[in-house]
């Protein structure tokens, strides 16, 4: 299976293609891309430079171009699609409709994989995109069990890609209404959630850290906690007389111990999430799963290395998510 992992900047992607990845996914520093944050993403000469330090080392590039184009400013979203051609790169992720039929009609030789962001999960809408567009892969929305992926693939002849390790949503992938409601600005838009021009932090006259986002408080540590950023899906809410993480705790996917069963399921592809984090997560994580996914063959042992995950995770916590689906 492919591992295709994270970069948010060019020492980014140098680092996931000196680990070993097999492909590196990144994006242009503009509303195009669904991790538009300051300081993060790559100009067009930028990703050139990169692809070509990523293909020299056997490694593809795919440029997500993944949020959705607003009427009236779908120039933006042709451009990034024109560049990232001219550019070298290995495939393009969308999930817009118009951006992908920008891409099929001016872009024949540009493979063409469907975004997580378009939460396609049943065979009907896959086959839509694949015969619409020409998707060759499509990025599996983080609610499916792995069976349920086995029999997806069983009814599609295009490539799958699935989540294995990182950060998680509890919305339709990243259709956040609570974050646009706190921030005004929208994730599949802006390609913003949680922006960190919203955030702040301040003490309370006991000490305790106050996290704010848009000006509602998401959470509280007591002094000398290790204090969290103030996403709303990971925040503590009031409900029913009782106060706690009423959506998600602070976790990180690790689907180390399924890989075995992914592949069986027929799945082409691993993600690793994490474009916000930094060269020693995309170093760790990317150098952990490499020893995973070759150890399937009998070519490392990664226990060591995946033991180490621990550390990238959000909270210190993982979980295997939807894969295992335990509240059925």
């Amino acid at each position: 299976m492919e591992l295709v992992c994270p970069a948010g900047t060019p020492a980014a992607l140098r680092a996931a293609a000196d680990a070993g990845a097999d492909a590196i996914y990144c994006g242009f520093a503009n509303e195009t891309n669904a991790r538009n944050f300051p300081g993060l993403n790559f100009s067009p000469d930028e990703l050139a430079t990169g692809i070509a330090y990523a293909q020299q080392r056997g490694a593809k590039v795919l440029v997500a171009i993944n949020t959705f184009a607003r009427a009236g400013q779908t120039a933006l979203w042709q451009d990034a699609v024109d560049d990232a051609a001219r550019c070298g790169a290995d495939a393009v992720i969308a999930a817009d409709l118009a951006v992908l039929d920008h891409a099929a009609a001016n872009h024949p030789d540009l493979r063409l994989h469907l975004s997580v962001q378009a939460a396609a999960n049943t065979p009907e809408a896959i086959r839509f995109y694949a015969e619409t567009f020409g998707v060759r892969r499509v990025v599996l929305p983080r609610v499916l069990s792995v069976p349920e992926i086995a029999a997806l693939n069983k009814e599609i002849d295009v490539e799958t890609e699935v989540f294995v390790f990182g950060g998680l949503c509890v919305m339709t992938e990243g259709r956040c209404a609570l974050s646009s409601y706190a921030t005004g600005k929208s994730p599949n838009l802006t390609g913003v959630c949680s922006p960190p021009d919203h955030v702040d932090y301040s003490e309370d006259p006991a000490g305790r850290l106050q996290a704010r986002l848009g000006g509602f408080t998401i959470d509280q540590f007591e002094p000398g906690q290790a204090a969290g950023y103030p996403t709303l899906c990971k925040g503590q809410f009031s409900a029913m007389g009782k106060s706690g993480y009423l959506f998600e705790d602070p976790v990180s996917l690790n689907a180390f111990e399924l890989l075995s069963d992914l592949s069986r399921a027929g799945v082409t592809a691993l993600k690793i999430e994490g474009r916000q984090r930094g060269k020693a997560y995309i170093s760790g994580v990317v150098k952990a799963f490499r020893q995973a996914v070759d150890s399937l063959s009998g070519r490392a042992d990664p226990t060591a290395a995946i033991a180490a995950l621990k550390a990238f995770s959000e909270g210190g916590q993982q979980t295997a998510g939807s894969y295992k689906k335990t509240w059925r």
